[in-house]
């Protein structure tokens, strides 16, 4: 597969693979300073809400690893058993709301294995990249781009449905629940906004590219294989921007922070 793939929209607006990948790893690096400046302000229950920054990064591990020690707390859980019944699992909403549980498995396990498998594929695209620039042959044929790309095909569709299920739910809730609706704020929505429209640039994205969803011109929906670059490229910068960057210093930090608190507090119900 050539390096052009993401071409852009226009001549004037084209990005080669390479810039991709560059900004792939800008996004990351905003992922790491936000995620240092908020495990800065964690490590500051150490000591009290409202004081200074603990200047000694190490300060929040070693209060997660207290708090998480026997004899720092009541609850006698393990370890395993807080990852899969609180965190994976997410008992305690499903106690609430089986509905809300739903949604929030669905989003949780859709988003963080595409997570994973786009993490995947960005490691065997730079392996690949930097094999090239040093001569590196030899690598299994599973790690050749295009095939890895294949591989992931349907793990790709089966958990973008399921994201795209949970997000239909979460968009219903707030919508036509009343204590739901009253309660969403513009900053929810702007989240879920956001969701929604990776979520479908990369249905689009990936139908025009593969003709499996947008071949039907009887329904107008015969799209151009010309139009498959610029549509992965706008998936891919609004995915590394939103999904990644944005994270720390977004709403969405909860996938990180709940699940630690989680562990810290030992679970239990």
């Amino acid at each position: 597969m050539a390096m052009e793939y993401f071409s852009g929209v226009s001549d004037a607006l084209r990005l080669t693979f390479v810039q991709v990948m560059i900004m792939a790893n800008l996004s990351i690096g905003i992922f790491i300073i936000g995620m240092y400046i908020n495990i800065r302000k964690w490590g500051m229950g150490s000591t009290g809400y409202g004081d200074s920054p603990a200047k000694n990064l190490l300060a929040f591990p070693k209060m997660l690893a207290y708090q998480m020690s026997e004899h720092a707390h009541v609850h006698n859980q393990s370890v395993i058993s807080t990852l899969i019944l609180d965190v994976v699992l997410q008992r305690r909403i499903l106690n609430r709301s089986p509905l809300r549980w739903f949604m929030h498995f669905t989003i949780f396990v859709g988003w963080m294995t595409l997570f994973v498998l786009s993490l995947a594929m960005f490691l065997v695209e730079m392996i690949h990249l930097v094999g090239a620039q040093v001569g590196l042959h030899g690598l299994p044929e599973f790690m050749n781009p295009a095939v890895f790309r294949e591989l992931l095909a349907v793990p790709n569709d089966i958990f973008s449905y399921i994201l795209l299920i949970g997000i239909i739910i979460a968009i219903y809730r707030r919508l036509f629940v009343t204590k739901v609706r009253e309660a969403t704020i513009a900053y929810d929505s702007i989240l879920l906004i956001g969701l929604t429209i990776i979520t479908i640039s990369g249905f689009i994205a990936d139908g025009i590219r593969t003709g499996r969803f947008w071949n039907l011109s009887f329904l107008g929906l015969d799209i151009p294989i010309e139009y498959a670059p610029p549509a992965a490229l706008f998936h891919v910068v609004i995915s590394l921007l939103f999904c990644i960057a944005y994270i720390p210093f977004s709403k969405y930090i909860h996938m990180i922070a709940i699940p630690l608190a989680l562990l810290a507090n030992k679970g239990g119900e």
